[in-house]
């Protein structure tokens, strides 16, 4: 019995090292502290007054993702509604433009890494949307005559601005700017406040942290909160006089996935209206390979909702998977595009949508390191029509398509990568990976 008591003993004395060590390892990575943002709780440091109705939340409940990390293009992804009013861009860009504001001016320039000359033209290529998931991202507020950063997850039903990427850029409420998170989102710990109290159907394995999108886009395809039967192409720069209506409850195939790559698949299910989630807890590498689906191939599905992926291990890291921050991309002197009826810029809220400027701007292909997603600059729009397209070089989408005919475009692709779009197409919308992928 004694020998048997020691031994017992000794068992326990080595589990309690093992926990010990890997409690020791546990320490080496610390969780990244959060700050929880509710909608419609006010900022504690705003660049902009809230009282002045710059922006508007919603109260919606958060939708179920899967995979901490998304893409700007991913169908569904955020949300809109009919209202022009979300998010007052005119009037935050006059704040900002104005002289009697250049320090706070100044110090959101910064924040986003541009130059104060470029708010103007940075501000007409953002396009307003809400939150469909809790959302993580690299808040500021305003101290000091600084930004000052912090980490910050936003509750689904704030209204943002996002970039031509995709990438949440200001919230709109307050005008702060936002950068994308660049922690592990499996590594967080979240800090709810008075007016943050943790909100009614928070789940943690739902939150996401968005990556910009391979391409610039053209049109975002969103779900209309109001009635999730209906799909919302809104073309980027606008606030949603210009949305084109679609089917969301359209059932779509989930296409046979098994032998391509992880990127591959990306690109096919977004290309069809769906979203790509993962079963592991990092995004799998752009070349892993494909093993199975759920659901598998021939479910049908609405508009956004989540194909998961299997995959083998691969050898190249995903596009923002290692969590390094992304810049605002490099982009030619040509400004936001102007009507084509008209040679200057209308206002937001009555222009139509924007053709692709003369020089388009395209970042690469996901590989082994994020693309790029800085702001555009601000010069004046081109005022000369671009050249009609290579007849063999399909331009690539990332809106489903509307009830009603093709949009189509006469901006030429890149040599390298085209131009994503979200210009509606007769059948499935095509993928926004490159050309030599994409479906047409």
């Amino acid at each position: 019995m004694q020998r048997a008591g020691n031994s017992a003993i000794r068992r326990i004395a080595v589990l309690l090292v093992l926990v010990l060590a890997v409690a020791g390892c546990d320490r080496g990575t610390p969780l990244t502290l959060v700050r929880a943002v509710a909608a419609g709780a006010p900022a504690l440091s705003p660049f902009f007054d809230e009282h002045r109705g710059l922006g508007h939340d919603q109260e919606i409940r958060a939708a179920t993702g899967r995979g901490s990390l998304q893409q700007g293009d991913t169908p569904g992804l955020y949300g809109g509604t009919r209202r022009t009013s979300v998010c007052d861009v005119d009037r935050l860009k006059a704040f900002l433009t104005d002289p009697a504001h250049h320090r706070k001016a100044q110090a959101w320039a910064d924040a986003l890494g541009i130059t104060t000359d470029r708010i103007p033209g940075y501000m007409d290529r953002l396009t307003p949307v809400l939150l469909r998931h809790d959302t993580l991202v690299r808040n500021h507020d305003y101290k000091k005559g600084k930004a000052v950063p912090f980490n910050s997850l936003l509750q689904a039903g704030i209204a943002v601005l996002v970039d031509q990427q995709g990438l949440p850029a200001v919230k709109c409420s307050c005008g702060n700017p936002l950068r994308p998170f660049t922690g592990d989102t499996n590594r967080i710990s979240v800090k709810f406040g008075k007016d943050s109290r943790e909100w009614r159907g928070y789940e943690r394995s739902s939150v996401v942290a968005v990556r910009p999108a391979p391409h610039r886009l053209r049109r975002l395809a969103l779900v209309d909160v109001t009635d999730p039967a209906r799909g919302l192409a809104r073309p980027v720069g606008t606030t949603g006089a210009h949305d084109t209506s679609f089917d969301a409850g359209r059932p779509r195939t989930v296409p046979d996935l098994a032998g391509t790559t992880f990127a591959e698949a990306s690109r096919l299910l977004t290309g069809r209206g769906l979203a790509v989630g993962y079963a592991e807890t990092t995004r799998p590498a752009d070349d892993a390979q494909v093993t199975a689906t759920d659901p598998p191939a021939g479910t049908r599905l609405r508009f956004g909702q989540y194909v998961t992926l299997s995959t083998s291990d691969g050898t190249s890291s995903a596009p923002g998977a290692s969590g390094t921050p992304t810049a605002p991309p490099p982009t030619s002197p040509s400004a936001p595009p102007s009507s084509p009826s008209s040679p200057s810029s209308p206002s937001r809220t009555s222009k139509a949508p924007p053709p692709p400027p003369s020089s388009p701007r395209s970042s690469a292909p996901p590989s082994s390191s994020p693309p790029s997603s800085s702001p555009p600059p601000s010069s004046a729009p081109a005022k000369r029509s671009a050249p009609p397209p290579p007849p063999s070089a399909p331009v690539t989408t990332s809106a489903p398509p509307p009830s009603s005919a093709p949009v189509t475009t006469s901006a030429p692709p890149p040599s390298s990568a085209p131009v994503t779009t979200g210009a509606p197409a007769a059948s499935e919308p095509a993928s926004s990976g490159p050309a030599s992928s994409a479906i047409t």
